[in-house]
């Protein structure tokens, strides 16, 4: 399996849209760095497009990229709601500076 945890923004991209659902969640790099676990999914890196992924098994595009402090994780082009998970809410609280 893969090494490297870390908490990133995940987007899935439905067609042309930025307004599928989205989270900060805690991904796993592979071994080789050229992908990422995403829950139940391997995500690999879409070629020539930086922050693009590719569902392995069914190749719907996801977009990733690390959290912003300033939580405007969102595509430029997106909008709607982003879900963080529970587990990982108090650690990316203190990363953007909004725990106690």
């Amino acid at each position: 399996m893969g090494h490297k945890s870390q908490i990133m923004y995940v987007e899935f991209k439905p067609g042309e849209l930025h307004r599928g659902p989205a989270w900060i969640t805690k991904v796993r790099q592979t071994k080789t760095g050229r992908g990422i676990y995403f829950r139940d999914k391997l995500l690999v890196r879409a070629n020539g497009v930086r922050g693009n992924f590719i569902d392995d098994e069914t190749g719907e595009e996801y977009w990733v990229s690390g959290v912003k402090k300033n939580g405007q994780d969102r595509h430029r082009w997106g909008g709607g709601p982003v879900e963080i998970d529970e587990d990982i809410r108090a650690e990316y609280e203190k990363m953007v500076g909004k725990a106690d």
